[in-house]
């Protein structure tokens, strides 16, 4: 097999190159950083990966090498919690996912022949937040910008279908692992001043990184999975519970609450990430056999953190 990856030096694609390559498969990595994603990738280290430039939101030559693969997964997208959202960086999030999965959907029509599955990333920002309602794969859409995007995004991503391609659109909850959001809800802990984020009551739908990538490795491989999947862990958690157990895993404290309106002036919009939630289940993945190495956060934190 041989697999186009978006977003490969990212979070999660970095992990997912990895895994491709120890499996012997073949990795065509789209980047907008060359020089990067070579630091990242070494040809000596990754002979199986080849490397090309591309404009996410531009058509261009590097859609031609669509057409030599047998799956896209398409997981690249401006962070959404890293800055203020100003009206130009949300138009970013919005443009980056929408066009991004736009130009790859085109690419795919254009290709001859064409892959066998699209895996295309979107969030459970789609369900909008809660502290009281359950979603699963088959809950509406909320109604706030985060929901708008991932809509327009799953929307952009649907439309692979009328080329005959089978389409997998996996939500991601909030993904552990070395770096990324655990990695920046660490240091406070370690320095003895960690707490839950806001009120404590909001939730965390979570997932191991491990269980990402071997869920987009299953619907890359397996023909009958397709359509949409919570990519979560089956038993989320609200954010007192998520803290008071990271501080055990650490050995250190969970008693100094970030106020809301601190996260408010760092990141102004952009700090409803973390500080509304939504319990989102697992149910169709559940369904597909797909089978958690981390159900429960504990054991996840501890092969994380230890």
């Amino acid at each position: 097999m041989k697999v186009a990856i978006t977003g490969a030096t990212g979070f999660v694609g970095r992990r997912l190159v990895e895994r491709l390559h120890q499996e012997g498969q073949k990795v065509l990595v789209l980047t907008r950083n060359l020089a990067s994603a070579r630091s990242v990738f070494p040809t000596e280290a990754f002979e199986n990966v080849e490397i090309i430039a591309y404009t996410p939101t531009i058509s261009g030559s590097w859609q031609n090498a669509i057409a030599t693969c047998d799956g896209v997964v398409n997981i690249a997208g401006e962070p959404i919690a890293e800055k203020r959202w100003t009206q130009e960086h949300k138009q970013e999030i919005f443009d980056s996912r929408k066009l991004g999965t736009e130009k790859i959907v085109e690419a795919i029509a254009n290709s001859n022949p064409k892959p066998r599955v699209l895996v295309n990333a979107s969030a459970i920002g789609y369900y909008g937040t809660s502290e009281t309602t359950t979603f699963d794969e088959t809950s509406l859409a909320g109604k706030d910008f985060l929901a708008q995007v991932c809509q327009a995004w799953e929307l952009e991503a649907q439309k692979v279908t009328a080329y005959g391609v089978r389409l997998v659109i996996l939500r991601f909850g909030i993904i552990l692992g070395n770096g990324g959001a655990l990695g920046k809800m660490v240091t406070p802990f370690k320095l003895f001043a960690g707490g839950p984020l806001g009120s404590g009551r909001q939730w965390f739908s979570w997932i191991h990184i491990d269980d990402v990538v071997n869920l987009i490795l299953q619907a890359l491989s397996q023909a009958e999975i397709q359509g949409v999947y919570n990519a979560t862990a089956p038993h989320p958690v609200r954010m007192a519970e998520l803290c008071q157990t990271l501080g055990q895993v650490l050995h250190r404290p969970s008693w100094l609450p970030v106020p809301a309106f601190a996260l408010e002036a760092l990141l102004g919009d952009g700090a409803m990430v973390v500080l509304e939630g939504q319990q989102v289940l697992p149910k169709r993945t559940l369904e597909s056999g797909f089978r958690y190495q981390y159900p429960n956060l504990e054991p996840a934190l501890e092969q994380i953190l230890k």
